[in-house]
């Protein structure tokens, strides 16, 4: 799916936690924790389970059947086309699916909101389960987050490792961690439905 628009969150969750409010926005100022309790609430709503993606599952949608540095492939130049970041947003979040889709039809997949993932954060990203199942370490203190926002810049990390500074990066493989009960208004989600 494509990022939780303010509307649905609202309908599902009683409340609207956004700066930036839209209906058509995807919502932010979530934490970790907002995000799973929607996918608890929506999952009794709708009677599936719903929930969010892990980080294996996040980077086979955005790359689309591509190895290319963007779902889009490496053209930075065509970043404008497909994303809300540093440079054309504004300062703030904009309409779900107001920038082109990726080959799989999946909107904002790169800027707009960091989206969180279900895994624990491990450092270097490095072996990532084939069969994309949720990865917990003992003691770990942050969780994932994937995609970039409106205040990422157009560069981007080829690495899967922290070291890079997450404002210039924007790339199929970037990743932030944050405590799982920080919010911000740079940081919403998408759900999986699990066939």
């Amino acid at each position: 799916y494509n990022p939780q628009p303010q509307a649905q969150y609202e309908k599902v969750m009683g409340k609207n936690p956004s700066f930036s409010k839209g209906d058509t926005k995807p919502v932010e100022q979530v934490n970790w924790n907002d995000a799973i309790a929607f996918c608890g609430k929506l999952s009794e709503q709708e009677g599936v389970e719903y929930r969010l993606p892990t980080e294996a599952e996040w980077e086979y949608a955005c790359r689309a059947g591509t190895t290319t540095a963007y779902s889009f492939g490496d053209d930075e130049s065509q970043l404008r086309k497909y994303a809300w970041y540093r440079d054309n947003s504004g300062n703030a979040t904009h309409m779900v699916g107001a920038k082109l889709p990726n080959a799989w039809g999946l909107y904002d997949m790169h800027g707009n909101v960091w989206e969180w993932c279900a895994d624990d954060f491990i450092v270097g990203y490095d072996n990532a389960p084939a069969d994309e199942s949720i990865r917990r370490v003992p003691n770990s203190q942050t969780k994932p987050l994937r995609g970039g926002s409106w205040s990422t810049g157009p560069g981007r990390s080829l690495e899967r490792t922290p070291e890079w500074f997450y404002t210039q990066a924007l790339g199929s493989v970037s990743r932030l961690n944050i405590a799982p009960g920080n919010a911000w208004y740079d940081r919403g989600f998408r759900v999986v439905l699990p066939l």
